[in-house]
């Protein structure tokens, strides 16, 4: 059983969208998003945790599809992880040109990704918002947004996709966008 807790959800076209704090690696999920690097290298911080957990496995496959641009993503087996799946995403960088549309089609690229290997239940970490820099505020809403126009225009096959902060710095720049989701 996961240890995390669950912050507020809102419903888009029949997908479950939540917002919840808590270890991303040991959700229960089908499959977890990594913000990767274009050589998709598995590297420090989030990245030591995939590799001591899931094993080399992770590495050595998504080695095949190096490098990746910005905005693509590639979906790989999770090796001895909770999840089967890890989805990685290349997004973009603090101050790179054009930020807040990079990030968008990296999401809307990653949903995809995820859709055509049949996924079901996906969670993102705040996407570049570690160690990328990618300002928390532009993250939230870019996220929430990309999510809202995927799931309106797209009959998925998703039952939830979940954010998955680290604290509660994360989690309370993400609860602002997610009431947008409710309003709207």
């Amino acid at each position: 059983m996961s240890a995390e807790t669950t912050i507020g959800n809102a419903t888009i076209n029949k997908t479950t969208v939540s917002l919840v704090k808590g270890d991303l690696t040991n959700l229960d999920v089908e499959s977890f998003v990594f913000y990767a690097e274009h050589d998709l290298k598995i590297g420090s911080g989030f990245g030591t945790a995939i590799t001591q957990r899931g094993g080399q496995s992770i590495q050595k496959e998504v080695e095949q599809h190096a490098p990746l641009d910005t905005t693509e993503a590639v979906v790989t087996e999770a090796g001895k992880l909770k999840a089967a799946y890890v989805i990685h995403a290349v997004g973009p960088r603090f101050l790179e040109e054009d930020l807040e549309g990079k990030l968008h089609r990296t999401m809307l690229n990653t949903l995809k990704a995820a859709e055509e290997k049949g996924i079901r239940k996906v969670a993102f970490p705040p996407m570049g918002a570690g160690f990328y820099g990618v300002p928390l505020p532009t993250c939230a809403s870019v996220m929430m947004a990309s999510i809202k126009e995927y799931l309106a225009g797209n009959n998925t096959g998703f039952e939830e996709l979940i954010v998955c902060c680290m604290d509660n710095r994360e989690a309370d720049a993400f609860q602002g966008a997610l009431a947008s989701l409710k309003q709207s």
